[in-house]
């Protein structure tokens, strides 16, 4: 299956990233970016895992960034010039809750990862994602704002039980 994904996928790592920035120079940007993009690719692809489910985003559209700018206030540093981020319509609530929850629990996120292949993006090899499941000392340093799970909470937050039944169907809680 060859959906396109890629609009939400870039909007919403673009949104992580400049909501949760590296700490660092050019090179932990990138790494830093990578991580966000593989986290919410992971995290798109269990959202959408079929052709018809991501025809159904494409004409639905994916709702934008306003609750989580709230949620992180970024809303306020948008002020009104909110023309100018029109990527912020691309951005998927859902997809970025579920890539932070990934991002803060790389047990999660290796399930999640062989998750993959129930769908229709089974093409890619688990080696793809390591930054997200694996990721070293340089990935963490340079992504130390993007992997805090406190920072990340009220985004992970959202839709973390969506994940977690999408991930374990039928799973019961004990309270």
């Amino acid at each position: 299956m060859q959906a396109d994904l890629s609009p939400v996928i870039a909007a919403t790592a673009q949104w992580l990233t400049r909501a949760f920035p590296a700490s660092g120079g050019a090179l932990a940007s990138v790494l830093c970016e990578v991580q966000a993009r593989q986290a919410v690719t992971v995290a798109a692809w269990l959202r959408y895992p079929t052709a018809l489910d991501a025809a159904l985003l494409d004409l639905a559209g994916p709702g934008g960034s306003g609750r989580l700018d709230w949620v992180t206030g970024a809303d306020a540093a948008l002020g009104d010039d909110t023309d100018a981020h029109a990527w912020r319509t691309w951005v998927d609530e859902v997809v970025a809750s579920w890539a932070a929850c990934l991002l803060t629990d790389p047990e999660l996120a290796a399930r999640a990862v062989a998750a993959l292949a129930d769908g229709g993006h089974s093409s890619a090899a688990p080696a793809e994602f390591r930054r997200l499941v694996a990721p070293d000392a340089g990935d963490r340093s340079a992504a130390a704002l993007l992997r805090h799970p406190d920072l990340l909470a009220p985004v992970a937050g959202l839709h973390q039980d969506q994940l977690l039944d999408r991930l374990n169907p039928g799973r019961t809680l004990i309270a």
